[in-house]
């Protein structure tokens, strides 16, 4: 439930960010340009710098998952106590 009160507080603010920031701005990049609106620039660049994030930490994450399961599997081959 609080997760659910959290999205809708998370939403709400998005929506006043967005309805503030509506006015466009022109984005160049090298031979690129284009106008969008400030809100929409701003989204994308968040949603790029998080993804850029969880790229650069998943080879972390992976060793982490392959070191646990290493510790956590059974010796099959080794008689246990009797």
């Amino acid at each position: 439930m609080i997760s659910f009160i959290l999205i809708l507080i998370i939403t709400a603010v998005i929506a006043v960010f967005s309805v503030q920031n509506a006015y466009p701005v022109k984005i160049t990049f090298v031979i690129w340009s284009f106008e969008a609106s400030l809100a929409i620039v701003i989204f994308l660049s968040v949603l790029a710098g998080l993804l850029m994030a969880a790229v650069l930490s998943l080879p972390g994450k992976i060793r982490r998952m392959s070191k646990d399961r290493a510790i956590h599997k059974p010796d099959v081959g080794t008689p246990g106590p009797r």
